[in-house]
This record gives C-alpha cells, sequence and structure tokens, in this order.
C-alpha cells in the first residue's frame, strides 16, 4: 500500500537522521512503532526516540506522524521526542466515534502524555495539530511546558476580532462556513469524500480545478489521508469554539511560526493569537507557505530551539534604553521571549532535499489548515 510505503520510508528517513550512538544511546538501539490505548479504547501510534525533556510532535489534516520524520533526529539529540498519530489518520485504525474535533485530539493528548508519564511538555503543533495543542493548553494547563504553534486554524477567534478589524474578521468566516465547510459537509454526509476534499483544495488554494490539476495517484494518497474528516464532517466539528478569554489564560511561552505567503485567512488568526496570548512570539518565515516546517526545516527548528534554550538560561539583561533588535533578523543571538514580539526568521537558501519534499508534499495535497 503507497500510504504504508509513505510512513515506512518517512520512518527510515528519520532513523538516518539519528545522531551516532553514545553510552546513552546503544548502537542496537532504534526507535520502533509504539502503541498505547487512550480514551474508551482508541489505539495511537507512535514513534519515540532521545532522552531528556519531553517534546511532542503533532501533525495536521491529510497528514500523520511520519510528517515529522525530518525533525526527529535533530531534536532527540538533546530531547526525548515523541510524534504520533491522531486517533484517525495512518496507521490507527479506530472506529469512528461521534463528536470528533481538535478538543478531542486534545483530551487524546493529554491521555498520551500522562499515560507515558511524560509531566509537562513541548507540544509541537502544526495546522490542525496546531489547534489540537491550543485546546491542550486550555484543557490541560498542566500538562503544557510551552507550545510551538504553526498557523492554528482557530477560525471561531475571527468572530471574535476587536475595533476596525470586526467586520473583516466576520466576513472571512462567513466566507470560510459558507465556500469551504458547508460544501465539505454535505459531500462527507452523503458519503462523496472526493467531493469534500475538492471543495476544500478548492477554497484554499482558491482555485476550482485545484483537485484536478493533481496527478491521480495523489489523489488517491489524499483520500486515503481524509478518514478524520468522515467523522468531523458527520457528527463531529470541523472548527471548534475557542474561547479568546481562554486563549489569554495561556500562562506557557508560545512561538507563533507564519508563512510568509500561506492562505491569506489564517494571516488574521495567527494576528489575533499573538495579541491574545500573553508570552507569545511572532516569527514569519520568509518565502514559505503553510508548510513551512518541510520548506525551511532548519529555520523553523532553530526558531524552536532558541526558544527554549532562551527560557533554560533566562532572558539576556536589557536596559529600558537598549531597543530589541531589529524586527527580520536575529540579532545575532536567540532573541528575547517579549510578549507579542514579532519578528521574521533569517532567510535560508532550502537545500534540494527541502525543495524535493515540499514538491512532494504539494503533490500530494498535504498543504493542510
Amino acid at each position: 500500500m503507497r500510504v504504508r510505503s509513505f510512513f515506512l520510508g518517512a520512518l527510515a528517513a528519520a532513523l538516518s537522521a539519528l545522531p551516532v550512538a553514545s553510552a546513552a544511546q546503544p548502537q542496537d538501539e532504534s526507535p520502533a512503532l509504539q502503541t498505547i490505548t487512550v480514551d474508551h479504547g482508541v489505539e495511537l501510534h507512535y514513534l519515540e526516540r532521545g532522552t531528556g525533556t519531553p517534546v511532542v510532535f503533532v501533525h495536521g489534516s491529510l497528514s500523520f506522524g511520519g510528517y515529522w520524520s525530518d525533525q526527529i533526529g535533530p531534536f532527540s539529540e538533546h530531547y526525548r521526542v515523541i510524534a504520533y498519530s491522531r486517533r484517525y489518520n495512518f496507521p490507527n485504525t479506530n472506529p469512528i466515534r461521534p463528536g470528533y474535533s481538535a478538543i478531542v485530539d486534545a483530551d487524546d493528548l493529554a491521555e498520551l502524555i500522562k499515560k507515558l508519564g511524560l509531566g509537562k511538555v513541548h507540544v509541537v503543533g502544526h495546522s490542525y495539530g496546531a489547534l489540537a495543542a491550543l485546546f491542550l493548553a486550555v484543557r490541560h494547563p498542566e500538562l503544557v511546558r510551552t507550545l510551538v504553534l504553526a498557523e492554528a486554524p482557530a477560525v471561531s477567534l475571527l468572530g471574535h476580532l476587536p475595533g476596525g478589524r470586526a467586520a473583516t474578521g466576520k466576513a472571512i468566516l462567513a466566507d470560510i462556513q459558507t465556500r469551504m465547510v458547508k460544501p465539505m459537509k454535505e459531500a462527507f454526509q452523503r458519503g462523496d469524500r472526493e467531493a469534500g476534499v475538492r471543495a476544500f483544495m478548492a477554497y484554499v488554494f482558491n482555485d476550482s480545478q485545484a483537485w484536478d490539476k493533481m496527478s491521480e495517484s495523489s489523489r488517491q494518497e489524499t483520500l486515503k489521508n481524509a478518514r478524520e474528516w468522515d467523522a468531523m464532517m458527520t457528527t463531529g466539528e470541523l472548527f471548534p469554539e475557542l474561547d479568546p478569554q481562554a486563549v489569554r489564560r495561556i500562562e506557557a511561552p508560545v512561538l507563533l511560526l507564519s508563512g510568509e505567503k500561506s492562505y491569506s485567512f489564517l494571516k488574521p488568526i495567527d494576528e489575533e493569537l499573538e495579541r491574545l496570548l500573553p508570552r507569545a512570539r511572532r516569527i514569519i518565515v520568509p518565502g514559505t507557505t503553510h508548510q513551512m516546517w518541510l520548506e525551511q526545516p532548519a529555520v523553523c527548528r532553530q526558531a524552536v530551539l532558541d526558544l527554549w534554550r532562551n527560557l533554560t538560561a533566562g532572558p539576556p539583561a536589557r536596559s529600558r534604553s537598549t531597543p530589541p533588535s531589529p524586527a527580520g533578523h536575529y540579532g545575532g543571538r536567540a532573541p528575547q521571549l517579549l510578549s507579542r514580539d514579532r519578528r521574521r526568521a533569517p532567510a535560508r537558501s532550502p537545500s534540494p532535499e527541502s525543495r524535493e519534499r515540499s514538491a512532494r508534499s504539494a503533490r500530494g495535497g498535504c498543504r493542510t489548515p
């Protein structure tokens, strides 16, 4: 099966990127795909590597835990890394239950953290996985050390934008509901998965022919990874309500990663999260789309490591008269964790390997909100 082959390929890539074995990591030790049972017998597959402070990676829609294969090795040099697949994503085969949404994902994640005895963790989420991470911080704050959110589709926030942005936010929210969510629901409720994914692709790419422009093999792979929407769009909810005041109460430090060329409807959401979160820093990754983790993996990784190292070392002293480094640059050192400290990551030329991964992702329809 092509999906299984892709998973095994992602796993092999993760293994090849692992550091040279040390005394703490014997040479014959290799990470194995494991399972853990959470709520009501739901089984989650996950990969674990490394020791130290735990880091949990959460993938987005039309994806699975293998999305993070290029990050497992580098992060596991200094951290205990867990990358898992959400309940209806490959290779999980859980029966569909009613009421599925990012809230359920957050509770699944909380159970995984507790059952693995991880304590407080760093959570790195992409897209819908970032939305699940947000709900984790709201519902289970005692489990969260830091959050890294790559464009969480917290769509409900668009209905609560302040001042002069209110009308624009409500208009975008209505457009999402009318041109994306409604046709997706109608299609999935009549059992037409392809029409549902077609509606999604047409909206996010702003191209009614986006689905038809994909190769047949890419369309088939995308359909196989859309099982979560069979649950969400029939008895669940794609974009559950996120209380802005609950977001304000998140005390964990948060790094927001935004793609410079990402989907237009995600920009005001990231801007509002930056405004609401009391300990947030936002970095715009130059030249990237929603798939910034595939297009600029080293830049994204360095931004995350800078955040964690800064927390460990404590913020460098800076007098009131000393301005922060200019927006758009790191200024030669890790940026301070400042409330709503917006910075643009330094551009780096992507490697041929990362360009190919990004191209494969686009062909496979994996650009996910």
